[in-house]
């Protein structure tokens, strides 16, 4: 088995849509290696985690091999809820971790926030938007301009419903993990990420990015998309 039989299923975070991910997917698009971006509802996490099975099975179907999933922030908890015994490796980018019992915003607001940090609270709708702002000062300030612009203009607000409800047994405990901790991260405390891929028991991979490497370092994180790969070739 070579890398080109392993697929990759990508989860987007709150406040995104999988047009985050592009420059990880043309990466490994270059490589041979299937990519594909799971569009997530952000509506509640049985949403998003059914919308994920549904990508994930599309996938299977299409391809034969081993898949490896990756999620950025929110998405964290949504890849640990995939049954499939064809994940063998989960890659989280930035991402929460809840252990079961937990809910997303459990560890999320583990420690005091970053000064930059935006306040979040639901609108009339009831749904929690990031302020346009934010993608510059806390989301993305690594980001260009034009990709900021693109954040905003495509972000997607997310339902308390992701965040308030306990998860159940995280696949973490049973395939091997990668953990980029971002630790210029202004949304999710770095200390946060590390006490989390911690007890994940991941191989652990920290590097100077802000919240969202998959637009601002690309390379970092499909560097570690590319280990996970290979340990799931080797294994």
């Amino acid at each position: 088995m070579s890398n080109k039989d392993v697929s990759v299923v990508l989860a987007h975070g709150a406040w995104a849509d999988g047009s985050s991910w592009a420059r990880v997917i043309t990466a490994l698009d270059a490589e041979g290696i299937t990519a594909v971006a799971a569009p997530l509802p952000l509506t509640s996490l049985a949403d998003d985690v059914a919308a994920l099975n549904r990508t994930l099975n599309r996938t299977l179907d299409r391809v034969e091999g081993p898949v490896v999933l990756a999620g950025h922030a929110y998405a964290g908890a949504v890849i640990a809820e995939a049954r499939s015994p064809r994940v063998k490796a989960l890659v989280y980018v930035a991402a929460l971790a809840p252990d079961e019992g937990e809910t997303v915003a459990d560890v999320f607001y583990r420690l005091p926030p970053h000064p930059f940090a935006p306040t979040l609270a639901p609108d009339a709708d009831g749904l929690i938007w990031l302020p346009e702002s934010a993608f510059a000062s806390a989301f993305a300030q690594g980001a260009r301009s034009e990709d900021l612009a693109v954040l905003a203009a495509v972000q997607r607000p997310i339902s308390p419903a992701c965040i308030t409800v306990p998860v159940g047994r995280p696949r973490w405990k049973d395939v091997p993990s990668w953990f980029l901790v971002a630790e210029e991260d202004r949304m999710i405390a770095p200390e946060t990420q590390r006490g989390m891929a911690a007890r994940m028991r991941a191989t652990v991979r920290s590097h100077a990015v802000d919240h969202t490497p998959i637009v601002t370092a690309p390379r970092l994180v499909t560097d570690v998309i590319r280990e996970a790969i290979r340990g799931v070739v080797a294994a």
